[in-house]
């Protein structure tokens, strides 16, 4: 098994790639208002059309924005699939994930979390957003989707990259028998040891500051200075699918690595010379290990 040492990240490193991340996450046009039909490419194993569809979620009085990705004839109810986009992100991360796995048959659905991202077009500011503001927010979502009329509310699985990784690892340990899938891209588990690297108490902590380039709030580092990933994720008994680079710099492999140790199942598959984010091929390449995953999952 390949690691990667868990460095000081520096953060002109952090604070370029994320912007890079955030550049690439708004030049991927117009977020689709519409219905509009998937198109079926040239493969054997890739069966269905499908539509999107504006769904909004309510977590409270705030309201989270989302698109929701449904097959087409594939069934009156069909597994589903909640994706949670990284820091400063958008539902537009997971476009690439959902169109492959709506052309396989499950019902996918990409969102903004409250104060997610700059892009975020759901309610609330960063200086809101937490570890478990997300996980209210996910939950939220998760109740949504439970309910909808073509989806089986027994095959239903979360899908994180970064922090939305680790907030699904977080949300699918408080609610184990409603989540019966979990996929993890680059969990950001390493987000409490940075947050006590920074502050070594609550008192040191001020009003908002600034995280890889944007600006987060007091409430973001006080949820992450005594929290322990590991004494919570593990309480998810179901099979975990962990998905790392070995080159990833803002969020070492060694912490997958762990998570493999702490979970009761779990299949970690570590990709030679990948950063963090996967682009390209690694797209591709982690959809496939997704999609046997879900059919293991779910049949």
């Amino acid at each position: 098994m390949l690691t990667a040492c868990a460095g000081k990240e520096d953060i002109d490193t952090i604070t370029s790639h994320t912007e890079e991340y955030l550049a690439e996450e708004l030049d991927i046009g117009g977020m689709q208002e519409t219905m509009v039909d998937g198109t079926k490419a040239d493969t054997e194993t890739e069966e269905f059309t499908y539509e999107t569809q504006t769904l909004y979620a309510m977590n409270g009085e705030k309201q989270l924005y989302g698109i929701v990705y449904i097959p087409q004839n594939a069934g009156e109810q069909m597994p589903a699939v909640i994706y949670s986009h990284g820091f400063g992100g958008t539902h537009h991360s997971g476009a690439a994930y959902a169109d492959i796995l709506a052309r396989n048959g499950y019902v996918v659905y990409c969102f903004d979390f409250c104060g997610g991202g700059p892009g975020s077009k759901s309610d609330g500011s960063m200086t809101e957003m937490s570890l478990l503001t997300e996980q209210s927010d996910l939950e939220a979502v998760l109740s949504m989707i439970q309910e909808l009329p073509y989806v089986d509310g027994n095959s239903i699985a979360l899908l994180g990259e970064s922090q939305g990784g680790a907030v699904s690892a977080v949300t699918s340990a408080a609610h184990k028998d409603e989540v019966d899938g979990l996929i993890l891209l680059y969990p950001a588990f390493v987000m409490a040891d940075n947050t006590r690297k920074e502050f070594s108490s609550l008192e040191d902590i001020p009003e908002t500051y600034t995280l890889m380039g944007m600006t987060v709030g007091r409430r973001y580092a006080e949820d992450l200075l005594d929290y322990d990933f590991y004494q919570v994720i593990g309480q998810y008994d179901k099979d975990v699918l962990l998905l790392h680079g070995d080159s990833d710099r803002i969020v070492p492999v060694s912490y997958s690595e762990r998570a493999v140790q702490v979970y009761p199942s779990a299949q970690l598959e570590i990709f030679s010379g990948t950063g963090h984010g996967f682009y390209g091929n690694d797209v591709e390449k982690a959809a496939d290990y997704i999609l046997e995953y879900l059919k293991e999952q779910f049949g």
